[in-house]
């Protein structure tokens, strides 16, 4: 039963206003003892033209109360209170029965959602703060594709741009290409970061640089060449961190696959009247709009990002005929994303309202900003192998006796990772600490796996008389049992939630209450030794229901779980 719908029902049944507007207005109260939902009549009151107190008295008397213990009017508030026996019976045999598919729906069947995640740069280290992007568009492809909406998964590589004039004119004086056979990410990173240190000494390289940028433009073999190799050694090295991931994308259509794209917009834009020029470029004004220009086109002749986006957003339009188009880029980039919407509904396209920019924060090791400019960055693929590294100590310290240690110290290091970048708004900077990262105890990655892999242990200690018994859920009562398996309920609640927000946050937090739950469960009544036959079996449905749950959360933010731990 859902119940918030119901009780929305059987509302408008009575007074006749529109059940959906009721259901918005239900709520669930802070505290247990005042009712598991609840209707406050103060919303009611202006269109009834009666006091919220009489609203509540009339409608407890005459609203149909099947399935609720019992249902009062407390102070204007219709407070609800469901049967938990029938409740819990009924939510904990409807998750065994769906298993892998709990939570999931077809709500968003026949919409298409592109997402446009990663997008790392050729030629740069693939850093930790690119798993931020990473690590949100995963979950958010995961979260649309389980309520039924096709998504497209898009790398759009930056593969193009003036970092590239940069790094042929460093290449052409400094690279080493032993080194650039050897390791190719930290030899162009040296004479990117080469470049730039050279470049405050004599701005003559910023030109030089310039012109390598518009010859790579016009087709030139000597960039072209530069260029593809750069980008070959590149996607080489990504992959290994994708991989590592369990990540794919059903595009990689870069910066670079939009070149032939772009005089049709420019021509476009011409053509409407939005082009003026200023200082020698080609700008949109968007005065009107409280922005500054939308740069199209530079002084050189060049394009940049907002030309490669706009002409990118009508392609996917075209190709994919999406729903929504979301972007999931750094906040620090809210206005460019502001600027290309407002153009591509300057020049008339209607699906630029459909165009979400989904941003998030820094990520930060001791208080300091990454910058590859100047060298300082961490590597993702060595974050990755130094989680992986300490899971594997953890697990030998704390059960060496484990089999296939090196995969469970995989899915941990990895997991725990994941789970760091996802556990907390993703408008939030994120600070590293590896000792709450690789917690047990804390609101962690590993202490979700350690709760899922403690409950699957419970199973398989269970013995086949406990399964075979009938179970008994009338004496299944008890306050910790009731709200596990009403946090179990939620499930599909936090997932729509978190598709309505794009923020996999919402999963996270929920998966931690999940497992906070359970273990308060099992710290305070016997599941295995319990006597009562009938109830015991029920409790271990209730254990076999919320593993469900938890492995179902973790999958959706690109997590996997453990059976031992």
């Amino acid at each position: 039963m859902d119940y918030k719908k119901t009780i929305a029902q059987r509302i408008a049944s009575i007074i006749n206003i529109d059940a959906k507007e009721i259901e918005k207005m239900i709520e669930i109260p802070p505290d247990a003892a005042l009712g598991d939902f609840a209707l406050p009549c103060f919303k009611l009151s202006k269109a009834m033209k009666k006091s919220p107190k009489l609203i509540a008295d009339e409608l407890v008397s005459s609203i149909d109360k099947e399935g609720f213990e019992k249902i009062d009017s407390v102070s204007g508030y219709l407070n609800f209170f469901i049967e938990k026996a029938a409740f819990t019976e009924k939510t904990i045999l409807n998750i065994i029965s769906e298993g892998n598919c709990y939570g999931h729906s077809n709500d968003g069947a026949g919409k298409t959602i592109t997402i446009d995640y990663s997008s790392p740069n050729i030629a740069k280290p693939f850093h930790v703060g690119h798993l931020y992007s990473t690590a949100i568009g995963n979950s958010l492809y995961k979260l649309f594709s389980s309520q039924g909406y096709k998504a497209i998964g898009i790398n759009h590589i930056g593969d193009w741009g003036t970092q590239f004039g940069k790094l042929i004119t460093a290449y052409d004086r400094w690279v080493d290409k032993d080194a650039l056979e050897k390791n190719p990410i930290n030899e162009m990173l040296r004479i990117y970061v080469k470049f730039h240190e050279e470049a405050e000494k004599d701005p003559e390289l910023e030109d030089i640089a310039r012109q390598h940028f518009k010859a790579l433009e016009d087709g030139c073999p000597h960039e072209t060449e530069l260029w593809k190799k750069m980008k070959d050694l590149s996607m080489k090295e990504f992959n290994k961190v994708y991989d590592m991931l369990g990540i794919k994308f059903d595009s990689y259509a870069g910066e670079s696959f939009y070149n032939d794209k772009m005089d049709a917009v420019i021509d476009e834009l011409e053509a409407k009247g939005l082009l003026t020029e200023s200082n020698g470029a080609q700008v949109v004004n968007l005065d009107a709009y409280n922005m500054p220009p939308c740069i199209i086109k530079k002084s050189d002749g060049a394009t940049i990002y907002a030309t490669r986006d706009l002409a990118a957003a009508i392609y996917r339009d075209k190709t994919y005929h999406f729903y929504r188009n979301v972007y999931v880029v750094g906040s620090e980039q809210t206005l460019h994303f502001k600027q290309v919407f407002t153009v591509l509904k300057l020049m008339g396209y209607d699906f630029a309202d459909r165009c979400i920019h989904v941003g998030f924060g820094l990520v930060k090791f001791e208080d300091k900003k990454l910058s590859t400019r100047k060298g300082d960055v961490i590597f993702l693929e060595d974050l990755l192998n130094e989680a992986v590294s300490r899971s594997r100590e953890l697990i030998e310290n704390k059960n060496p006796n484990l089999e296939n240690k090196d995969d469970l110290a995989k899915k941990i290091g990895i997991g725990a990772v994941i789970f760091t970048y996802l556990k907390n708004n993703r408008e939030r900077d994120i600070i590293f600490n590896w000792n709450e990262i690789l917690n047990f105890d804390g609101e962690t990655g590993p202490y979700v796996q350690y709760t899922y892999a403690r409950g699957r242990s419970i199973l398989r200690r269970a013995s086949q008389e406990d399964f075979s018994a009938a179970p008994d859920f009338t004496d299944m009562v008890t306050p910790e049992e009731f709200e596990l398996s009403k946090l179990l309920s939620a499930f599909n609640n936090a997932i729509n939630l978190a598709i309505e927000k794009y923020e996999p946050s919402i999963v996270t937090r929920y998966v931690i209450d999940v497992a906070k739950s359970f273990n308060k469960l099992y710290n305070m009544h016997p599941i295995l030794s319990c006597e009562n036959k009938g109830l015991k079996s029920a409790r271990l449905k209730l254990v076999e229901a919320s593993t469900i749950v938890i492995k179902n959360a973790l999958s959706l933010l690109g997590i996997e779980v453990v059976e031992k731990m």
